[in-house]
């Protein structure tokens, strides 16, 4: 592929719910462009840009997919990204690396919960965005019923300039209101014909409405139109053009990806309507200085590292010594990459709007910028979202630890949010991702890449145990055995201690116990605290000290004052009123009024409490707290509750006393165990 300047570029991330079709779209846009000689299908694993194993297996997309074509003189770089809520890291990162977006509604299913959530996100960049209705061909399509909902989702810059020929079984063709031309299509050739009869009325209506849409672009066009003058069709392609840069108009297609209906004048419309990152841009794109951004990257244990970048400004060039501003390193390139779906293509320099990739890179991760030593620049990272499912994983076969971590390593490399962490009290290694369907497939990419099988389990909760009461006792420790015998005696009071972990004082009078061995006693105590007398958890929340004892001037040393403290201590605590602690979360939930009964009532069930309630855009936050222990699958039953529209977010903010009847469970439970 030649090399092509930021004016004769598109940058288009193909999004949507999953399901609506993406993948077979992306497929035959490749197929009419002549890069593949039939079009691949989903279900027969054949696809250009699901081509990893666990996608072949699930035939869903689970990975964004640079895949590049040429069209009218001009590159587009499609970046195929997944629909499943699970993966929306990889859309951000995708939308941070392109400038427009091609949003895919399946023609029976309308709007669902992932084109909001997309849509959502390219609103607040102010992406240029083109909607393809797709699917036209299936039972109960309605392309018409579909815009409608359209417009009442996204507002009134939903804009169609086609209309389909024929419906359901029998839709072929569409018909282009801004060309005022038809055109049918049959094994993948389009050929022009009259507009059919029965559709002028409604091309007449939709063209009405495009020119006032065109006009409402343009400042000098819309005094035009006011005054009542036709618009000529150049001036409404250019008042089209500019709405559509500003975000303001979104046209919208007609076709089916499967049957190759619709797709070349789709692929013009990318062209011709999505602007050129030189057009987003003011500045002289390729005399500045070089920038790029890593926004993806994929771990291979053959291939090694393989970082995906867009350059923002100037050339990039194997020759120059390539700089990560982020590390302050500079980085080894032998080549960059051409890369379509699972194809590499070699060349030695990336213009500024081009995206491309590059293998092994030492120190790059995701959210990384490449630039030039002497020009050290550090551009916007991208925004992902934290893991909210968090599973205990361990290795299936004993020895496996070493190949477990290593594996762990590479797949944090490839995917942000995932987060690895070592619960140091319940002594298990904590994996958080996405959702189930996430974590699934890192545990198939775990077996199919590195060769390591591990168990998921729920995470054990990191309970504490404290005392309720005062009390005072003894804790002596004498052991006589030929030679020099041990002997260590204190007194120690226990008290609450509600605001801090550990307090250890000493109110000895009159030398009862030594001072240089106070600090065994408190090292005793502080032993018997990591396990608690009623189920083996860590003691918070006391206050000892050390009020009286004795000592022998000869049997006395540090040992046994350390073994006497410990002694004393775990006798105290049985005697005053221990209790177990739970860890309670602050919570907070992002999710559509109409599911806030729904959500209040699930968080009762789970022992929550509601602190507060406050408006954001079109969602309400909910305040909460509930007990870890309940919200280890929270993840999955806020996406169920909320048809994955909902979010959350939560830390720890105290531990609180567990209820009898569940402090019953944990004992006996802990007893089992052991």
């Amino acid at each position: 592929m030649k090399t092509y300047t930021p004016d004769k570029i598109r940058n288009v991330g193909i999004v949507a719910h999953g399901g609506a079709g993406k993948t077979s779209l992306a497929e035959a846009i490749l197929y009419n462009a002549g890069l593949t000689s039939r079009l691949g299908k989903v279900d027969d694993g054949t696809t250009v840009t699901d081509y990893l194993p666990e996608e072949i297996k699930r035939k869903v997309t689970i990975t964004s997919t640079l895949a590049p074509m040429e069209w009218n003189n001009t590159k587009v770089n499609l970046v195929d990204t997944p629909g499943y809520a699970d993966f929306i890291g990889e859309v951000k990162g995708a939308l941070r690396a392109v400038d427009n977006v091609l949003m895919v509604v399946c023609g029976v299913s309308g709007v669902e919960v992932q084109t909001e959530v997309i849509w959502d996100f390219a609103s607040e960049k102010n992406m240029p965005r083109i909607v393809f209705v797709n699917k036209l061909d299936r039972e109960n399509s309605n392309f018409f019923k579909v815009v409608e909902e359209l417009k009442e989702t996204f507002g009134t810059g939903i804009a169609p300039i086609q209309i389909p020929i024929g419906s359901e079984a029998s839709f072929n063709g569409i018909v282009d209101i801004l060309q005022q031309k038809a055109f049918t299509f049959k094994d993948g050739k389009m050929t022009e014909i009259d507009i059919p009869a029965d559709l002028q009325d409604q091309v007449q209506e939709y063209r009405d409405a495009l020119m006032e849409s065109a006009a409402e672009g343009d400042d000098e066009l819309l005094m035009k139109y006011l005054e009542g003058e036709e618009l000529t069709p150049e001036e409404i392609i250019s008042g089209f053009k500019k709405g559509v840069k500003e975000g303001k108009i979104f046209p919208v297609l007609a076709g089916s990806a499967l049957n190759n209906i619709g797709i070349q004048p789709l692929m013009n419309a990318l062209v011709e309507f999505l602007p050129s990152p030189l057009e987003l841009s003011d500045k002289d794109l390729l005399n500045e200085p070089p920038a790029a951004l890593v926004f993806k990257t994929l771990a291979d244990p053959y291939v090694g590292k393989l970082s995906f970048f867009r350059v923002f400004t100037g050339v990039l060039k194997t020759s120059d010594s390539i700089y990560n501003a982020n590390k302050e390193k500079e980085e080894k390139v032998g080549s960059f990459l051409m890369v379509r779906g699972k194809t590499q293509e070699s060349f030695n320099e990336v213009m500024a709007g081009d995206i491309a990739a590059v293998a092994k890179l030492q120190e790059t991760l995701t959210g990384h910028t490449l630039c030039l030593k002497s020009n050290p620049v550090i551009l916007e990272d991208i925004e992902f979202p934290e893991p909210t499912l968090a599973v205990a994983i361990s290795p299936k076969s004993r020895g496996d630890e070493d190949k477990v971590g290593n594996a762990l390593s590479r797949l944090l490399e490839e995917d942000p949010t995932l987060k690895v962490e070592k619960n140091t009290e319940t002594k298990e290694t904590i994996l958080k991702g996405m959702g189930d369907l996430h974590l699934d497939i890192i545990m198939d990419r775990m077996k199919a890449k590195f060769g390591v099988e591990v168990e998921m389990r729920t995470p054990k909760v990191p309970y504490r145990e404290t005392i309720r009461g005062n009390v005072k006792i003894q804790g002596k420790h004498k052991k006589q055995s030929g030679g020099a015998g041990q002997y260590g005696d204190v007194w120690l009071t226990l008290e609450p201690l509600p605001d801090a972990d550990f307090e250890f004082h000493e109110t000895i009078f009159g030398g009862a116990v030594p001072r240089n061995y106070f600090p065994a006693v408190e090292k005793g105590v502080r032993e018997a605290m990591q396990e608690g007398v009623l189920a083996g958890y860590p003691v918070t929340n006391v206050k000892v000290t050390l009020v009286d004892g004795s000592y022998h001037p000869v049997d006395s040393n540090e040992m046994s004052f350390k073994i006497a403290g410990s002694l004393a201590f775990r006798k105290g605590m049985e005697k005053a009123n221990p209790v177990i602690l739970e860890p309670i979360m602050n919570v907070e939930i992002v999710v559509p009024e109409q599911f806030m009964g729904d959500i209040m009532g699930d968080l009762n069930s789970k022992r929550g409490r509601i602190m507060g309630m406050e408006p954001k855009g079109k969602f309400q936050v909910i305040k909460a707290q509930a007990p870890l222990a309940e919200m280890f699958r929270y993840a999955i039953d806020l996406k169920s509750i909320t048809q994955a529209r909902g979010s959350f977010k939560m830390e720890l903010s105290h531990y609180e006393e567990v209820p009898q009847r569940i402090a019953e469970d944990i004992i006996n439970s802990r007893k089992k165990e052991e």
